[in-house]
C-alpha cells in the first residue's frame, strides 16, 4: 500500500499532503538553522564523505558504502565507517563495532560493513561521538557516513546520494505523502549521484549489483545459485523485491518469497518455519549477519558488489583521492 501511495497511483496521498507540508516546512528550518548558524555543527579533524539517501526505503546505499571503502582502501587510505546503527541497541554509545559485534547492539548494516571491509567502525546516535571515538583508537586518512545526509549536525566535505534507479522519487513529495526526505533539488549541492538500477542519466553514475556465489551460513561452502534444490527466498531489507528479482535474473524462481521489514529482528523459530523438508532457505547477507549463530545446514545468503559506470565516476574517484591525499599529515 505504501508503495502505491508514494508512488502516486493511489490518491490517498492527498490525504496525507498536508502532512508533507508540515514534514518539509521542519526539515528546511533545520537545515535553514545549520547553515545560518543558529545550531552548531562540528567539523572532523579529517575528511567526511557522507553516503545518504534523499528517500525513505531500501536504495542500496550500503552496498555503496562497501564500494567506497574498499576503493579508498585500494588507494592506500586508511577509512573508518560511523552509522546511526539503526536496529541495535547498545548498553553505551559510541560502540567500536568489530565483525564480532553482535547486530542486537550495532545493527545489522555497521556489522556487515565491518565484516566486508575490516575497516573500523563505530556506531552512535550523535555521529560526531562515534567519529571522536574512530579517532581516538585508530590513525585514519577519511571518515565515510553510512547514511547522514540529513544529519547536518555533522560537517561533510563532500556529499554521495544513492537513488533506487526504478522507483527514483515517486509523486516527488516529503513523507509520509511521498517517500521524499528532502526534494529533488537537493541533488544541486551534492558531489555525485549513484543511481542503483534503472537508466542512469548522463550527469549521474551508474550502479548495478552483481551477485556472487550462494554461501552456507553453517559451512561457508559456496555453490552456484542455480545448483541449490527448491528455495524459498526471504528478505529483510528497505525493498525486498529488488533481491527477489536479482535470483530470479540469475536463472533461479523460488517457490515463495517471504518479505519482512527493515532491520527485522530474527528469531531462530519463525525461521525454521518457512521451509519444508527438501528446500533450503534464501537470503540477502544482511540478513545472515543476524541469523548466522542459529542457521540450519540448509541456510544460504548471497552476496552482491557494486559495479559502477559513467562518465562523472573517473572524476569522482579523483576528487575523493585528491581530497583524502592532501588530508594527511606531510
Amino acid at each position: 500500500m505504501i508503495e502505491r501511495i508514494w508512488s502516486g497511483r493511489s490518491p490517498l496521498w492527498l490525504l496525507l499532503w498536508p502532512l508533507s507540508l508540515l514534514y518539509g516546512a521542519v526539515a528546511g528550518l533545520i537545515r535553514l538553522s545549520y547553515k545560518r548558524g543558529w545550531r552548531k555543527s562540528w567539523r572532523a579533524p579529517v575528511p567526511v564523505i557522507v553516503t545518504g539517501n534523499l528517500t525513505a526505503g531500501g536504495n542500496g546505499k550500503t552496498p555503496v558504502v562497501i564500494w567506497l571503502v574498499e576503493t579508498l582502501q585500494q588507494r592506500g587510505f586508511r577509512v573508518g565507517v560511523v552509522s546511526r546503527g539503526y536496529g541495535g541497541k547498545a548498553a553505551h554509545y559510541p560502540l567500536l563495532v568489530t565483525p564480532e559485534t553482535p547486530t542486537q547492539q550495532a545493527g545489522d548494516e555497521p556489522v556487515l560493513i565491518a565484516q566486508r571491509t575490516h575497516a573500523p567502525v563505530a556506531v552512535a546516535p550523535v555521529r560526531r561521538a562515534a567519529v571522536e571515538a574512530l579517532l581516538a583508537a585508530h590513525d585514519l586518512d577519511a571518515i565515510v557516513t553510512d547514511d547522514g545526509l540529513q544529519h547536518y549536525a555533522l560537517q561533510r566535505d563532500r556529499e554521495i546520494v544513492v537513488i533506487d534507479g526504478v522507483r527514483r522519487f515517486g509523486n516527488g513529495w516529503w513523507l509520509p505523502a511521498g517517500p521524499m526526505r528532502e526534494r529533488a533539488a537537493r541533488l544541486s549541492s551534492v558531489n555525485a549521484v549513484i543511481v542503483n538500477g534503472g537508466h542512469a542519466q548522463a550527469h549521474e553514475i551508474a550502479m548495478t549489483l552483481t551477485p556472487g556465489a550462494a554461501i552456507n551460513l553453517h559451512t561457508g561452502v559456496a555453490l552456484p545459485l542455480t545448483q541449490l534444490p527448491a528455495i524459498v527466498a526471504m528478505a529483510g531489507i528497505g525493498h525486498p523485491p529488488r533481491f527477489f528479482n536479482t535470483l530470479k535474473q540469475q536463472g533461479v524462481t523460488p517457490v515463495a518469497e517471504v518479505a519482512f521489514a527493515d532491520h527485522h529482528a530474527y528469531s531462530e523459530k519463525e525461521l525454521v518455519q518457512l521451509t519444508q523438508d527438501d528446500q533450503c532457505l534464501v537470503m540477502t547477507e544482511k540478513d545472515a549477519v543476524k541469523c548466522r549463530h542459529f542457521a540450519r545446514p540448509h541456510w544460504w545468503y548471497v552476496p552482491v558488489e557494486a559495479h559502477l559506470t559513467g562518465a562523472p565516476l573517473a572524476a569522482l574517484l579523483d576528487d575523493l583521492t585528491q581530497l583524502c591525499a592532501e588530508a594527511r599529515p606531510h
